[in-house]
């Protein structure tokens, strides 16, 4: 075993250890996995096949968000995580908005492994949630200029980063449909260093996203430089949870080693415990 077992153990006692890594050094931990329609039963035969562990995530807050599933108030927490309980999966959310905090007691958020989210929703012209995903989004943000929506955009991943008791900060770098092929001159130097900032003061895991193949190798160079962490994502649904090829490829292109990689804490140290929202 590598160095990085005793660590890793104390983060999964009770859990079933997943395969190393061959050539990197520590176990693969897909932490950005979404049930959604199918089952523990359906989705713990590919981890095993594809020698990933899991992290579970559901969308966490208030009933205005709107997903297949959002876990509301303690007892769907509780019932969420006696779910997973026993079952050789972490256990994590995906915390949506800025008001999640306030639909659980502390004690029920210190159950789970990690709290995860992103920067894909962000306040519209009334502080209206707005899926930057969706059609018509820039328009219900009022910033169709590209150079506005940055600056806005890279403000909104410092405040989400400053303000909120989160592990990972997924699909990081992600951009809309209409600003996407100007990635690389949107995305400058000045831009990423922000966000990397933030994310280091408050030790907040950086993704790497195997589906949206982000953050590009400029934004994990410059990650790894100012000595970021960082965890890898699928975002996936069955049967695409475990695909972490992209993932995979950046850690080899940056040479990570397990130092570089994020695990769940152990209790006490996790950020719903550590940090208290602002």
């Amino acid at each position: 075993m590598c160095a990085l077992a005793p660590a890793f153990h104390a983060s999964t006692r009770g859990a079933a250890e997943p395969a190393m890594a061959p050539d990197l050094g520590f176990p693969l931990l897909d932490l950005h996995v979404h049930l959604d329609n199918s089952s523990l039963e359906q989705v713990l035969p590919l981890s095993q096949e594809r020698g990933v562990k899991f992290g579970i995530v559901e969308h966490a807050g208030t009933r205005e968000n709107q997903y297949p599933v959002v876990l509301s108030n303690d007892a769907e927490l509780e019932a969420y995580l006696a779910q997973l309980e026993g079952k050789p999966v972490f256990k994590g959310v995906q915390a949506e908005w800025t008001d999640w905090m306030g639909c659980f007691a502390s004690g029920t958020l210190a159950r789970l492994d990690y709290v995860l989210t992103d920067a894909m929703t962000l306040p519209g012209k009334s502080n209206q949630r707005v899926k930057l995903w969706e059609p018509g989004a820039l328009g219900r943000v009022g910033l169709e200029d590209a150079e506005a929506f940055m600056d806005r955009y890279v403000a909104w991943h410092v405040q989400i980063l400053e303000r909120q008791p989160v592990d990972i900060l997924a699909n990081t770098t992600w951009l809309p449909e209409p600003f996407l092929s100007h990635y690389d001159r949107l995305w400058t130097p000045a831009r990423m260093s922000q966000v990397i900032a933030a994310a280091v003061q408050h030790k907040v895991a950086l993704e790497i996203s195997a589906s949206y193949r982000l953050p590009r190798r400029p934004f994990l160079e410059l990650a790894k430089a100012a000595g970021a962490k960082f965890s890898f994502g699928s975002n996936g649904r069955y049967p695409n949870m475990g695909k972490l090829d992209y993932a995979v490829q950046m850690a080899r292109t940056l040479g990570l080693g397990p130092q570089h990689v994020f695990v769940p804490a152990s209790d006490g140290q996790k950020a719903v415990q550590r940090r208290r929202p602002a």
